[in-house]
């Protein structure tokens, strides 16, 4: 009789590697702490206090600096960054100075802003700031810098533009892409599978072979393709077969934007090389991904996990025996 039922296969569930709890502990591994938020909050307070008072001296008749915390801290999908030889990791934060006039004629031009915001802030830490195409940069000793990009808009206007100085007074609204993140009902799921990804991108960037995807095209993409599962690990897979397969379709290189300018593609002035270097290491890690889940050694799950994040995935907690379907699983 029992050898009746264990030979049909119809009342056998395949085991697979689960490592969903090597997962949950990478994601404590990457995830930046609420000290560590505080602290760089409070960084970041101490530079919107230099720039008030920069303006208030300097330009107490024009349009004064308003702020607005844009990108993976305020998405709640800041990561703890790759630590560097000397123990330091690079956490890239963004917070938009928004000038909000009566009219247009109260805006100045763009180098205007990107001079005053530097003069501000240029003697605040001891390493300095930088003046960039896109924004002013301060950065700090441990290794972290706060992007400070310009905007303008007329009160009552719906969206901003950006000082850009390659591409001055750029259509874009960075607080549209926060809103609609953190809309949705997926999370938390959604920004553990958002941090995986993340961090994934974190280390082909250290291995100096190539430049990944940026945070905010990544997080679409994740976004675009998910689905929702019990388990990370599985969650994850999914996730990078589906983006690798919608990618790699006849004319499927895009990332399109969710929010205004609606629909523009994040894609567009890609080189050639940074997108086949970009969907090869896709590939690769989506190909992996599949063989992880489908086989039954949970340590050899884990190892080719581990194989695309590096040795901050820990698979000491992976249990190094072979799943016994037949006995594990009968329905």
């Amino acid at each position: 009789k029992y050898e009746n039922f264990s030979t049909n296969k119809k009342h056998i569930k395949t085991i697979m590697a689960n490592n969903h709890e090597q997962f949950i502990a990478f994601h404590g591994t990457i995830t930046a702490s609420n000290t560590k938020r505080q602290t760089l909050k409070k960084n970041r307070d101490a530079i919107r206090t230099k720039i008030r008072n920069h303006f208030k001296e300097h330009w107490p008749k024009k349009t004064q600096p308003k702020f607005h915390w844009q990108g993976s801290y305020s998405m709640y999908t800041l990561l703890n960054p790759i630590k560097d030889e000397e123990g330091l990791g690079a956490y890239d934060l963004d917070d938009g100075v928004y000038f909000i006039g009566s009219s247009e004629e109260e805006r100045e031009n763009v180098q205007w802003y990107h001079d005053e915001i530097y003069k501000a802030v240029k003697d605040h830490t001891s390493e300095g700031a930088k003046d960039n195409a896109p924004c002013v940069t301060v950065y700090y000793a441990d290794n972290h810098h706060v992007d400070l990009p310009a905007y303008f808009m007329v009160d009552g206007d719906k969206h901003p533009k950006m000082a850009h100085k390659k591409n001055p007074w750029m259509d874009t609204d960075p607080r549209e892409t926060t809103n609609w993140f953190n809309r949705k009902t997926e999370h938390p799921q959604l920004r553990r599978i958002v941090r995986y990804v993340k961090a994934w991108a974190d280390y082909v960037n250290n291995q100096g072979k190539g430049k990944m995807p940026t945070g905010c095209i990544l997080t679409i993409l994740v976004v675009d393709n998910y689905t929702a599962n019990k388990r990370d690990d599985i969650a994850l897979k999914d996730v990078l077969v589906k983006m690798n397969k919608n990618l790699n379709a006849d004319n499927g290189f895009h990332c399109y934007r969710p929010t205004f300018p609606k629909n523009e593609d994040l894609f567009e002035h890609y080189k050639e090389s940074r997108k086949n270097f970009f969907l090869k290491e896709l590939k690769s890690f989506a190909n992996d991904a599949e063989k992880a889940i489908n086989t039954s050694n949970q340590k050899d799950g884990c190892l080719k996990w581990q194989n695309h994040f590096g040795e901050r995935f820990s698979c000491s907690t992976a249990k190094d025996e072979e799943e016994d379907a037949q006995k594990k699983e009968l329905s």
